[in-house]
Parts: C-alpha cells; structure tokens; sequence
C-alpha cells in the first residue's frame, strides 16, 4: 500500500494518486483492479459502439470508479460525409500518398476501424457525447477542446469534468467553464501537445488552478516523478505512454519491439498523423513526412481521411517497419513487455521509496 494520498484519492475512492489513460478496455479494468483510476478513451469509437463498449466495462469493473476521455477539437466541419471530404483532397497530398503506398507496399486494410469510416465533426462530437453521458463513468475528460453544455450536462450528472491543458491560458478558459480538475499535460506528453515541458507546466497551472486539484502529465514513467509532481502541488499523475507495455493492451508486436528499443529522443511531435501537433514514436512513415520532398500535411480531420486507411492497416498487417503510435517521452520506462499490475506495483513501491528518500534528508 503506498504511502502517499491526496484529497483526489478519498474523493474518487482509490487506493493510489495513479490516472491510467488507454483506449483499451482491458487495460481500464486492470488499472481499476490494481488501485489506480482509469480513464477509457472513446475518441476513436464510433458513437453507435460507445453504449456497448461502456456496459461490458462497467460490467467488468463491477461498481470500481473509472472516467471516459473524448478529443473535441474547434475548426472541424459541422457535418463530415468521407466521400465529400475525400473528393477534396488536394491532388499533391493524395499522389504522395499514393506514392508512399507503392514504395513502401502497403496493403489495404481487410476491415472497416474509426479511422476508414469516421472523420472528425461536430456532429460526430455530439454523438459521442450523447453516449459518454449516459454511462456510470465518475469522470469526463476532454484531451482537447472544451464544450460548455457537456461541462455542465456532466456536473449536473454528479460527475467529475477533467480537462487536459498544455497553457495557461488553455487552463483558465477551462476554469471559466467550471472544470472540476485540470491536467498540466507537458510537451513531454504522447498525443496531442503542446510546447511547455511538463516541469515547467506544472506550477504555472497549479498557481492559476483556484484551489481546484491538478494532475501532471506528461514523461512520467516512474513512481519517483509522481512523488515529485505530488511534491510540486500536484494532486497526482496522469500516464498514458507506459500502458502500452502491458498485455493486456494487446499492442501489435512490432509496435512493442519499437516501443520497447526507443528512448525518448525517438518520440517526435508531427502533424501527420491526425493534422495537429501530436507526439508519436517515429517510423519510416513518420519520417516520410518530415522529408524535404513532402507536403505540409493537411489540417484535421482531412489528414485523417487522406492517411487513415494507412493507419489502420500497419496496424492491422503489423508492419515493423511504419508502425507508429501516439508516445510519449516516458517510453524510457518500457523495457519489456508486462502486465497492469506489476506496472502499478512498480510505480507504488517506487514512490514509497523516493518518499523514504527525501524523509532521510530531512533535518525532523
């Protein structure tokens, strides 16, 4: 049992000041099973498989706490029809993909996934929201964008509203909106970010978050950094990154060897994933990208309806060589393939340690 609670914990009812991000269910059940609090990320389900996905969790965590994370990013279109949007392609971005198919082989996906058959909008957002909103979760994040009706439609649901925010002025719009909690997310962080590292970040968020508890995210991999993050004001970690070490997350094969041989030089934030800034664990694909030869990549969602048929199938054929994945630097901390709870025991008996640490230099 660590020795380390903070308020969030009591209030949520959890043993550790441990937040789990993983689009994976079952990855969400171990954390809850392991003390930590979990947050299932649907931004990548269609909203019709969202009531589904949500009763066989809630089923399986059996009354444990757990949030749901959704992305709502502004300046995406009202409606997204894929046959519309991919009819405006420009013509450069379509040829050097196809370009990119043929030199590289890729080869079709066998089945339909989010990224084949959605594009991002605000209808699409609606949707998911309707859905998320109807669960038992305790807590709803937004990793971007902020939507006022869901704040209040979630606190008038009794549940927790949590928002990641990369500046401080990120974190004062989200204030004025009524956030219960605020994530100080650094430009360590895998996925969409921004650019203030997370040591810098933190205080800045925690100086403007009104009393209101604030969690840090971003390079964290160890049990030593969330006592530091705590040590700083912060209420606990959020980590994502490291999960994907896990069995339970059943990641493709070569995308753990990759994972696993990385540091966290080999992370790097590119558009040309998803259109946005997002850090990712980089590959030939990525790298294809940032070539001179390249076109700027196209802003969201048509990044994702140019190149979201790729994404799917590296991941679906397993391709050692462009698999990529939203990463963050903390993938310093995956070393081999584990499970849930031996990645929360590591991260509680470290902690516990590093507060043995700083006591024994105490003067008391």
């Amino acid at each position: 049992m660590s020795r380390i609670r903070t308020p969030i914990c009591d209030g949520l009812g959890i043993d550790y000041p441990i937040f789990g991000f993983s689009h994976e269910p079952d990855v969400v059940v171990a954390i809850a099973q392991a003390g930590g609090f979990p947050v299932l990320g649907l931004g990548r389900d269609a909203p019709e498989q969202i009531p589904a996905i949500v009763t066989e969790v809630e089923r399986r965590l059996d009354g444990l706490p757990y949030g749901i994370d959704l992305m709502l990013p502004s300046n995406v279109p009202p409606q997204a029809d894929l046959a519309d949007l991919r009819e405006a392609l420009p013509k450069e971005h379509v040829a050097f993909v196809e370009s990119l198919r043929e030199s590289f082989g890729i080869k079709p996906p066998s089945k339909p996934s989010f990224f084949t058959s959605q594009a991002r909008s605000e209808a699409l957002f609606e949707a998911q929201i309707d859905a998320v909103l109807n669960s038992n979760a305790r807590a709803i994040a937004t990793a971007i964008g902020l939507r006022s009706a869901l704040i209040q439609e979630a606190k008038r649901r009794d549940k927790l509203t949590i928002s990641l925010v990369g500046s401080v002025k990120h974190a004062r719009k989200a204030l004025s909106m009524g956030v219960d909690v605020l994530v100080a997310q650094g430009y360590d962080a895998g996925g969409h970010t921004g650019s203030v590292g997370t040591m810098s970040l933190l205080p800045q968020i925690i100086a403007v978050a009104e009393g209101k508890p604030v969690l840090a995210a971003g390079g964290i991999a160890t049990g030593a950094q969330i006592l530091g993050c705590i040590g700083m004001g912060a209420e606990g970690a959020w980590l994502g990154t490291l999960w994907m070490a896990a069995r339970e997350n059943h990641t493709p094969k070569s995308l753990l060897n990759r994972l696993i041989a990385s540091a966290s030089e080999d992370t790097v934030i590119s558009r040309a994933h998803s259109g946005k800034p997002c850090r990712v664990v980089r590959s030939d694909w990525i790298d294809a990208w940032a070539a001179d030869a390249a076109p700027d990549p196209l802003g969201m969602p048509f990044q994702q309806v140019l190149t979201g048929d790729v994404f799917a199938s590296i991941h679906e054929h397993d391709d050692a060589r462009l698999i990529y994945e939203a990463a963050g630097q903390s993938v310093f901390g995956i070393e081999d393939e584990t499970c849930v709870a031996d990645q929360m025991h590591k991260l509680v008996h470290d902690m516990n340690s590093a507060w043995t640490r700083v006591r024994s230099l105490s003067d008391d």
